[in-house]
């Protein structure tokens, strides 16, 4: 099983797209991360519909053990960005690759 990164998208984006070429396919996947991430470090939620949402959760403060030498430490409270994948993203996934590759995207 192999992932996508993000040059694999851009590649993808350029060669679907005749038109456009590849630093405008870079320019549009920079540009939406950043939007995305710009969003979610505000506090706001983002759902697309028919993949998923992003969101923020909130992990509370805890007490955790140093493994190395087992005294307790205090862990502060962290924000971590949540992704909840849409129902016609989990049935895509459940059901695997029915079109060939370069049809889905």
């Amino acid at each position: 099983m192999t992932g996508m990164t993000r040059s694999d998208l851009v590649a993808r984006l350029s060669d679907r797209f005749a038109q456009l070429r590849q630093s405008d396919a870079e320019f549009a996947v920079k540009t939406m991360l950043d939007a995305m991430s710009d969003a979610l470090a505000r506090g706001h939620r983002i759902e697309i519909r028919g993949f998923g949402s992003f969101s923020i959760n909130r992990r509370p403060p805890r007490v955790g053990r140093n493994p190395r030498s087992g005294e307790q430490v205090t862990i502060p409270e962290k924000l971590v960005p949540h992704f909840k994948p849409g129902k016609a993203l989990r049935e895509a996934v459940d059901v695997g690759p029915a079109a060939p590759e370069h049809d889905r995207f």
